[in-house]
């Protein structure tokens, strides 16, 4: 049998280590002007980020977008 392996790029990755790992290669600065949404220009925290982004579908489909588009580079 063979193993099916998903087409998805975001599987298995959770919300959090998204937005780990882009701070981590941006910073707050750029991705909040990457990703305008308030949660990273103003007072940026990955806790308060990630409460907007799980509320916020708008918000996540664009942070994800960003993160599939730059994975390469992590």
């Amino acid at each position: 049998m063979e193993k099916s392996s998903s087409k998805d790029p975001l599987h298995g990755i959770t919300l959090q280590k998204i937005v780990e790992q882009l701070v981590n290669h941006y910073g707050f600065d750029t991705l909040g002007e990457l990703v305008k949404i308030k949660c990273f220009t103003d007072k940026p925290s990955i806790k308060s980020s990630l409460t907007f982004l799980r509320k916020t579908d708008w918000a996540r489909k664009k942070v994800e977008e960003l993160y599939i588009s730059t994975s390469a580079k992590f």
